[in-house]
C-alpha cells in the first residue's frame, strides 16, 4: 500500500511538472492596434486573438492593446520592426511615403468596389510582402473599409467647393488629393476627429462610413457625399523573428487563424457599409448622389495622381497595375 501510495505521489508530481512545463512554454505576445474596440478591424482580430489561442490550446495568447493606448498609430509599425512588440495593426498605406506602393490601394479611383479591390489586394500582397521582408516584417493578413466618402458642413456640387476647406488628411495620398482640389491638409487620427471639427482644425474628410457612424459624425457635419473613392486597408503584421520561435504547430495555427480573419474581415467591411451609412442617415446626416460634374472633376483629379502614383512607385508599381488591369 505504502509502495503504491509512493508511486501515486510519483505520478501526481510527474503530472503536475508537466502542467508547470506547459505553462513556462506559453507565449503571450501584446498586439497594438490603432483603432477603438467597437471598430470591426478591432473586433475582427478579438476573434483572431481568440482563435489562436483555442487553436494553440493556450501555447500562444495575444493581448490586444486597442485605440493606440499602447503605441500610437505612427509608431506601430516600428514598434513591430523594432521588437518592442511581436505584432500590430495599421493602416497600409501610412507606409506610402517608404515606397508608393504600400498606398496602390489609396489612389483614388482606381479600385471602388469589393471585387476590385479585391483583384488589387492580389496584385499588391506580393510585392508588400518582399518590402516588409526587408524590414523583418511578415504580413498576415489585410482587411479593407468600407467605400470612402466625404463629409463636409455643406453641400459639395463640384472641385471647387473644396478650394480653402481644412481637410484631414490621414497619409500621403489624402494629402496630395487634398493639395490637388485646393484643399488644406491637416493630420488628424481617428480618435481625434470630433475634437478636430470641434475645435475647426478641420471642416471636412473623406473616410469610410465606419469611421463615420463611429464618431458620430452627424455631431459636427451635415452631409455625406458617397463618392466611393477607393477602399484602403489595414495591415496586420508580425516579426520575423517572433514567428519562428514558435512551434511549427503554433505557426500553422497563427496562419490558418489569420487566413480565417482576412476572409471574416472582407465580409464584416462589406456588411459595415451599409449598416453604418443607414446609421449616419438614422441621425440625420443628409446621404448624397454626388453630381456628375463633381465626380467628373474628382475622377480627374484621380487620374493625375495615378500618374504621378505610377512614376514614384517604379518597376514595382508598374507589375502591380500590369497585374490587377
Amino acid at each position: 500500500m505504502k509502495m503504491s501510495q509512493k508511486v501515486m505521489s510519483a505520478l501526481v508530481g510527474t503530472v503536475l511538472t508537466i502542467g508547470v512545463a506547459s505553462n513556462a512554454q506559453a507565449t503571450t505576445w501584446d498586439m497594438p492596434t490603432p483603432y477603438p474596440d467597437k471598430t470591426f478591424h478591432t473586433q475582427n482580430i478579438s476573434q483572431f486573438a481568440a482563435d489562436v489561442d483555442a487553436a494553440t490550446k493556450g501555447a500562444l495568447k495575444i493581448k490586444i492593446h486597442s485605440a493606440g493606448s499602447l503605441f500610437k498609430h505612427p509608431e506601430i509599425k516600428n514598434a513591430v520592426r523594432g521588437g518592442q512588440v511581436p505584432i500590430g495593426e495599421f493602416f497600409l498605406s501610412r507606409l506610402s511615403n517608404e515606397h508608393a506602393v504600400f498606398g496602390a490601394d489609396s489612389q483614388p479611383f482606381l479600385a471602388t468596389n469589393y471585387d476590385d479591390a479585391a483583384k488589387l489586394w492580389a496584385a499588391q500582397k506580393e510585392v508588400v510582402a518582399k518590402l516588409l521582408d526587408k524590414q523583418g516584417l511578415m504580413p498576415l493578413f489585410s482587411v479593407p473599409w468600407p467605400p470612402q466618402g466625404l463629409y463636409t458642413k455643406k453641400e459639395i456640387n463640384t472641385v471647387d467647393d473644396l478650394k480653402g476647406i481644412k481637410f484631414r488628411a490621414y497619409n500621403a495620398t489624402l494629402e496630395t488629393f487634398a493639395n490637388n482640389v485646393g484643399a488644406a491638409p491637416t493630420q488628424v487620427e481617428v480618435p481625434d476627429i470630433p475634437q478636430a471639427f470641434a475645435t475647426g482644425r478641420v471642416e471636412a474628410m473623406i473616410t469610410s462610413p465606419s469611421t463615420g457612424a463611429n464618431s458620430k459624425a452627424w455631431d459636427f457635419v451635415t452631409h455625406y457625399t458617397d463618392i466611393q473613392a477607393w477602399l484602403p486597408k489595414n495591415i496586420v503584421v508580425v516579426s520575423k523573428k517572433a514567428f519562428r520561435k514558435l512551434d511549427k504547430p503554433v505557426q500553422d495555427a497563427l496562419l490558418k487563424a489569420a487566413a480565417d480573419a482576412e476572409a471574416r474581415g472582407w465580409d464584416m467591411s462589406k456588411k459595415e457599409t451599409a449598416e453604418k451609412t443607414k446609421i449616419m442617415a438614422d441621425n440625420g446626416v443628409i446621404i448624397v448622389t454626388p453630381a456628375a460634374e463633381l465626380m467628373t472633376g474628382l475622377q480627374a483629379v484621380g487620374e493625375k495622381m495615378l500618374g504621378d502614383w505610377k512614376k514614384a512607385a517604379g518597376a514595382e508599381g508598374e507589375a502591380l497595375l500590369s497585374n490587377y488591369k
